[in-house]
């Protein structure tokens, strides 16, 4: 799965790199390095702007919910269980279907972080007079530092206990689409202790677009599920690295560049 993410490039940057075409200054975010479910989070989109007579999708950087909430649900609070969509089954379950039909976007990341239960791979964490076992976090990136961009859905879900106009009764939100970890050697790994590969981490990960699919996936002109099946296929082996980090990113409240810095600590591969 996906449940946490690093994002810190500038708004401008991701203009520049994704060819947006139009940015609501009001809606960008600051560098988040420990990005958790229902925050805030940038998307790429192409839609066509609400109140111009051009119906032309036109690419937008908008700001999303994590946690995508069904047009049908009877509540937000189901998006909290909603952050992730499955490859293999997002054309059929009924949360995602329609919007992977007409509301497909990509989601910018600096990379993701997953941890680790494998053995050797846990540390003692003090609690009170007793230890208990913690997992390992680790960063995930694009070995070559190039954007991740993650294929994301996103829905409207309209709050009938407001009235029109109110700056509350639309929500916003989005989902990240998740494959199977890859099982080739990570890229710089030695055979020492850690993890071989991403699936020795976790057996999930978010599914990165390669950038010759972007404009495709964007496409809401795009409707077939056969082709839009097969956009959802994982970036070519080696195109990720993963290290070891700090057990600070395990506290969603701790932020800052620290988070994404490689740990060498005791931890690492210890049980103590």
């Amino acid at each position: 799965m996906c449940g946490r993410y690093a994002a810190s490039r500038r708004p401008e940057d991701l203009v520049a790199l994704f060819g947006v075409e139009m940015m609501d200054p009001q809606e960008t975010l600051a560098a988040d390095w420990n990005v958790a479910p229902t925050k805030q989070v940038h998307a790429v989109l192409d839609r066509p702007v609400k109140g111009l007579d051009d119906p032309r999708p036109v690419r937008q950087l908008r700001t999303l919910t994590w946690g995508l909430v069904p047009s049908w649900a009877q509540s937000p609070e189901m998006g909290a269980k909603m952050i992730n969509a499955r490859a293999e089954t997002v054309h059929e379950k009924p949360a995602f279907r329609r919007p992977f039909a007409a509301r497909r976007c990509l989601l910018p990341a600096d990379g993701y972080f997953e941890w680790s239960t494998a053995k050797g791979e846990l540390q003692l964490e003090q609690e009170g007079r007793r230890k208990r076992p913690r997992k390992q976090p680790y960063f995930v990136t694009p070995a070559d530092g190039s954007v991740m961009a993650m294929a994301g859905l996103y829905e409207f879900w309209r709050d009938g206990t407001l009235p029109d106009g109110h700056p509350r009764s639309w929500w916003a939100t989005c989902t990240v689409v998740t494959t199977e970890a890859e099982k080739t050697p990570l890229v710089g790994h030695t055979g020492e202790d850690g993890p071989e590969s991403l699936a020795d981490i976790h057996p999930r990960m978010p599914l990165m677009l390669m950038p010759e699919r972007w404009n495709a996936w964007l496409n809401p002109a795009r409707r077939s599920q056969e082709d839009l099946r097969a956009l959802l296929q994982p970036p070519p082996p080696g195109t990720m690295r993963a290290y070891p980090v700090s057990t600070d990113v395990s506290n969603v409240r701790n932020n800052g560049p620290d988070l994404v810095r490689e740990w060498t600590g005791p931890e690492v591969g210890t049980l103590f």
